[in-house]
């Protein structure tokens, strides 16, 4: 099983949308070393994570040097948004905005070096996913679209950055989403165990690894991603703290049965999803058509229950989890009432973090792209056919070679 080491020094800071800054060291001379960047749906910070992976074909075992939530400057947060749906001069505001998020990932990998006491040479590459402005990878001319320039990244820290993780497998028939699968696979598949492994960031995904060794899995639906939003407009809080505040609502079954009924929930899998769908107006053309005078609060614990029933609608899909246990990670499994609901829903199936296996669920998602960084350099396949609908395994990601 891979394991990750604790940490022995907290760093905090305070930031828009209360992101924590949060760092992790270890003292010993770094080996392996590859550093994951992600800027995910919820647009929540930079996280970033510095990882030690052992020699085997798969990186086991993953001992987490370093990790850091790094705040978006609260302009940069608000381009972003505004950039996740049609606007007026989009082309030159998405230029800048590309570069402007370029140096906060630079920003936030010195910052995790920094801290960590590494130096640039010391670090193989970095893998940076970006941020997602738009993703439409159905059809002849699917695209996925992310920003946060590599090329910049790469000049100011002086280390290969490996990035543009999706494009690969979107021309080979695929999605490009989720990317986990492939990684989950590599950090939790154990032999003859099935293990049901369900990331909740701002979308939720599932990655299926089952007992015979074949992988299922896709998005689920929205994660944390509206639930924070209606927390924002209506607490004036970044995101709902343990759930506190639908754990006192009622859910409104009129709006979560509306809800349910939205086409992507019966899509068969391969099937990814974000913001393009997901939003606040879809939110509110469905609060208006289901319970227009549905209490806020209301709305709130309908929405936590609506990702509850999409994870265990997405367990349902997987024909070998009768009894497999559920691990949880990504923000969404520190939030304790939204866990109730999923156990609820998802009776029958014992329910975790990915503690239980080792890794801390906060930073799962950007170790991952660590790992899609070293699947790069070592010219192996990182894409999940079964999850993403791709014609086959394929070495995902371009590089940008580090300053000379």
């Amino acid at each position: 099983m891979a394991k990750w080491q604790e940490p022995n020094q907290v760093v905090m800071t305070a930031a828009r949308l209360q992101c924590q800054l949060r760092c992790r060291i270890i003292q010993s001379m770094p080996q392996n070393l590859y550093l994951g960047l992600m800027s995910g749906t919820s647009l929540d910070g930079i996280d970033a994570a510095l990882v030690e992976f052992g020699n085997s074909d798969d990186g086991r075992p993953f001992t987490l040097r370093a990790a850091l939530c790094h705040p978006l400057p609260p302009a940069l947060h608000a381009e972003l948004l505004a950039l996740c749906v049609p606007g007026d001069n989009e082309l030159n505001r998405l230029g800048r905005a590309d570069r402007r998020l370029g140096h906060a990932f630079a920003d936030a990998t010195q910052a995790v070096l920094k801290e960590a006491g590494v130096t640039s040479t010391e670090v193989a590459a970095i893998g940076c996913h970006g941020q997602t402005v738009r993703h439409h990878p159905d059809g002849e001319n699917g695209f996925s679209m992310q920003i946060g320039d590599p090329n910049t990244v790469a000049e100011r820290c002086g280390i290969e950055v490996v990035g543009d993780f999706r494009r690969r497998d979107i021309a080979a028939g695929g999605q490009g989403a989720p990317l986990a699968p492939a990684f989950h696979a590599a950090a939790f598949a154990a032999p003859g165990e099935t293990r049901l492994i369900v990331n909740i960031g701002g979308i939720a995904n599932l990655s299926a690894l089952c007992a015979d060794g074949s992988l299922l899995g896709g998005d689920l639906g929205p994660g944390n991603l509206l639930m924070d939003y209606w927390c924002q407009r209506y607490q004036e809080q970044p995101f709902d703290r343990d759930g506190a505040w639908a754990r006192g609502g009622k859910v409104e079954p009129w709006l979560l049965q509306r809800l349910l009924e939205y086409p992507f929930f019966q899509r068969p899998w391969p099937a990814s999803t974000g913001r393009e769908e997901f939003n606040p107006s879809w939110l509110r053309l469905g609060i208006l058509r289901a319970a227009p005078n549905a209490e806020p609060q209301e709305v709130q614990a309908t929405l936590c229950e609506l990702t509850a029933a999409s994870v265990a609608r997405g367990v349902e899909r997987v024909p070998q989890a009768a009894g497999a246990p559920i691990y949880l990670c990504g923000g969404g499994a520190r939030n304790s009432y939204l866990v109730e609901r999923i156990a609820a829903q998802a009776q029958g199936h014992p329910l975790h973090d990915t503690t239980a296996l080792g890794h801390d669920p906060e930073w799962v998602e950007a170790v991952g792209f660590a790992w899609l960084a070293r699947q790069a350099l070592r010219g192996r396949a990182a894409n999940a056919p079964a999850a993403t609908g791709a014609t086959g395994e394929r070495v995902l990601g371009g590089r940008w070679g580090r300053t000379q």
